[in-house]
């Protein structure tokens, strides 16, 4: 839990109590559904918490926003980005239901009330977001693809509306076909953990 108040601090007691909390929440679901590999589940503060929070210093989503978390997994960023934008409506999906129950539970058991879960594909899902994140779900040409149609037109937000990816290592080839249009954010400038040395935030505005 320290790791997550070293880089975000002034955190409210609720925000404290509900990332404490999912330290357990998770290990007694990964012992039930493998979730997370055994090694990952000691490291789920920098390497799933922390990791998601990288999208929380590409933007600060403003109050009354909506974001979509496309193959959320668990959780993964939805979750822990919630807990940092209480005001800020989060819908979480996943084609997998036993992973959309974890993430369902937790939220749930933690007093999420910014969060829905669903189980379904992204292409059926209709409804119009500021915003799309994800965490190395798919390639950024598909993504945009199955999700261009959910993004909302009007801005409310600092940076126009458009798609939040987690992803690592050589992106030249995934990102060409958008040129100078992205923006890539490496957490390394903002985590000194050896973990964060190849991770990025690539934001695409529509």
């Amino acid at each position: 839990m320290e790791i997550i108040e070293k880089y975000f601090p002034g955190l409210t007691e609720k925000q404290k109590f509900q990332f404490v909390s999912l330290y357990d929440l998770y290990t007694d679901w990964n012992s039930k559904i493998n979730l997370i590999s055994r090694k990952d589940i000691e490291n789920l503060y920098e390497k799933h918490i922390l990791h998601s929070l990288g999208i929380a210093k590409a933007i600060r989503f403003s109050d009354h926003s909506a974001v979509l978390d496309i193959g959320t997994g668990g959780g993964f960023p939805g979750i822990p980005l919630a807990i940092m934008f209480p005001k800020v409506r989060f819908l979480l999906i996943d084609s997998i239901g036993k992973k959309i129950r974890v993430a369902e539970d937790i939220a749930g058991r933690i007093g999420l009330e910014n969060v829905e879960c669903k189980q379904e594909r992204v292409e059926d899902e209709k409804q119009k977001f500021d915003f799309v994140v994800s965490r190395a779900v798919m390639p950024l040409p598909d993504l945009l693809k199955a999700a261009k149609k959910n993004i909302v037109k009007d801005q409310q937000n600092a940076i126009p509306n458009g798609f939040l990816c987690l992803k690592g290592g050589d992106l030249q080839e995934e990102l060409k076909p958008f040129k100078y249009k992205v923006v890539i954010y490496e957490l390394k400038d903002y985590f000194t953990e050896e973990f964060f040395r190849t991770k990025k935030v690539v934001y695409l505005p529509i």
